[in-house]
């Protein structure tokens, strides 16, 4: 007699972040679960018991999510400065919209042009703006 049994292959992924409260973003309640990470990308979420990482972390008590957005930031002159934008990093906020009212740049000539009375430090070029995002 043979007995054959089929068996699932427990999903492997590069980090379980396990026992989050979970915020994903959508507006709902949060709950508690795992995040499954493989590269840079969210690949699981939910109960993950059987699944395994090559690094797993404990998160027990901590708040979990995808990252904040600041709708009105003003750190457009630090994170020119720093590049690496730390501050608001190590507080979760993943992306900054900025620019309301004056805005350090990029601005195209005929931009300069126009606003002769912005301070000669809003002038810069856009050469070197992009060259200070792209270091962030």
């Amino acid at each position: 007699m043979i007995i054959m049994v089929a068996c699932t292959p427990r999903s492997s992924f590069d980090i379980i972040l396990r026992n989050g409260t979970i915020y994903d973003g959508s507006g709902s309640s949060s709950y508690a679960g795992d995040i499954a990470i493989n590269a840079d990308t969210i690949a699981a979420m939910g109960d993950l018991k059987s699944a395994r990482g090559l690094i797993e972390l404990d998160v027990d008590g901590l708040a979990v999510a995808p990252g904040f957005i600041n709708m009105l930031s003003w750190a457009q002159e630090s994170l020119i400065e720093d590049g690496l934008s730390q501050s608001n990093i190590r507080q979760g906020v993943t992306l900054e919209v900025m620019g309301e009212g004056w805005s350090e740049g990029p601005l195209t000539p005929a931009m300069k042009k126009s606003n002769t009375d912005m301070p000669s430090s809003f002038l810069l070029s856009s050469k070197v703006l992009s060259t200070q995002y792209l270091c962030a």
